[in-house]
């Protein structure tokens, strides 16, 4: 079973740069998309995705080419729920989840704090909304993948500079300390779990040639629950995929 998450920064922007070549040639079984920033009905090409294999599964936000999340996925999930039912994030699209047999995959979208105090303070009341959230949900799904974009950098390991940007959105002590009690409430980051070395990232700045010099931010995750821990089988970043300012991340399991 491979799962991919993949902050494409515009579906649609991506699909132009041979997005379906590419998602081809990845075989995923899964696939959980942040900031598609579009509707099915503007996807020219959606005949693609079927044609590849895939059921498509789509939760816009209302404002136009902003946030939204999407899955896609080979296998026919037995629900999708669309949104978190707290109707200030449902709004802006940032969580869909697809619930199969034998475990649940959910794609998120964590809001970026980044452009100033109202949107910070809007991710810290989405952080705590979300993991009493996850908490609740964990008792009727204890097999759960939580994909996406979290938009925060959990180490010093994972940020190329973690001195500059002790007070960066995306760095703070209180996002660093939410992550920490997230994953302690019962989840594995799946990277980390098979990957202790530094300078893996999954975010670039398009500035001064971040990507490039590997100057890079690591804040997409694949999470897992602990009851899913024997069941990991492999969980790497595809640096190599260049659609977006973000690039790819892979988690394998094995049932």
């Amino acid at each position: 079973m491979k799962i991919i998450s993949y902050n494409v920064n515009g579906i649609r922007a991506a699909i132009n740069k041979e997005w379906f070549a590419w998602l081809q040639a990845t075989d995923a079984d899964v696939v959980c998309l942040q900031e598609i920033k579009a509707t099915p009905d503007q996807i020219v090409d959606i005949l693609v995705l079927e044609q590849l294999g895939y059921k498509h599964y789509w939760y816009p936000a209302e404002k136009k080419g902003y946030s939204g999340t999407a899955i896609f996925s080979k296998i026919e999930p037995d629900h999708v729920e669309y949104g978190c039912g707290i109707e200030e994030y449902d709004r802006e699209g940032r969580v869909i989840r697809a619930d199969f047999k034998d475990f649940s995959v959910m794609s998120t979208y964590f809001p970026s704090g980044s452009s100033g105090d109202e949107r910070q303070l809007f991710k810290y009341k989405f952080l705590e909304d979300f993991a009493d959230y996850i908490y609740q949900l964990k008792i009727k799904y204890p097999k759960m993948v939580i994909s996406g974009d979290y938009n925060i950098c959990h180490k010093p390991i994972d940020i190329h500079n973690p001195k500059s940007n002790a007070n960066s959105s995306g760095f703070l002590p209180e996002e660093r300390e939410w992550m920490e009690n997230f994953i302690k409430s019962g989840f594995i980051d799946t990277f980390r779990h098979f990957n202790t070395d530094p300078h893996h990232y999954t975010w670039w700045s398009y500035r001064a040639g971040a990507r490039v010099k590997n100057l890079g931010w690591r804040i997409d995750y694949h999470m897992v629950t602990t009851a899913l821990e024997n069941n990991l089988k492999r969980a790497t970043i595809l640096p190599e995929a260049k659609h977006s300012d973000h690039c790819p991340i892979l988690l394998e399991l094995s049932f």
